[in-house]
């Protein structure tokens, strides 16, 4: 599985910006891909998972710190992993990585870093107060 992130960039606090994360693979839709973090001096960090849950079905979880502010969506026709960000704050700074489990496994592990087998090279969000 190859992962390619982009949407990264230069905005106001306030502001919003839509990473966008294109991989490869025949299963993607039952993939669980997750977007992760990581801030100058700071160990990554979990922001949000989509998981299939069979069927057309999928779980979504949220870092309690972009609760109500980011939207996962995922675009199983273009193998593409969206990561909407709105009211944008100085601490959400970081280096954005979107990840995939490589595996139609359903998992309950989904903030953790470890059950993900696959990452892309990281887009870089910078959000001026």
């Amino acid at each position: 599985v190859q992962l390619q992130a982009s949407g990264g960039g230069l905005v106001q606090a306030g502001g919003s910006l839509r990473l966008s994360c294109v991989a490869s693979g025949r299963t993607f839709s039952k993939y669980t891909m997750g977007w992760f973090r990581q801030a100058p001096g700071k160990e990554r960090e979990f922001v949000a998972a989509s998981r299939w849950n069979g069927g057309s079905s999928y779980y979504t979880r949220y870092a309690d710190s972009v609760k109500g502010r980011f939207t996962i969506s995922r675009d199983n026709a273009k193998n593409t992993m969206n990561l909407q960000m709105n009211s944008l704050k100085s601490e959400d700074t970081a280096v954005y990585y979107c990840a995939a489990t490589g595996s139609t496994l359903i998992t309950a592990r989904t903030s953790l870093p470890d059950e993900y087998g696959y990452w892309g090279q990281g887009t870089l969000v910078t959000v001026s107060s």
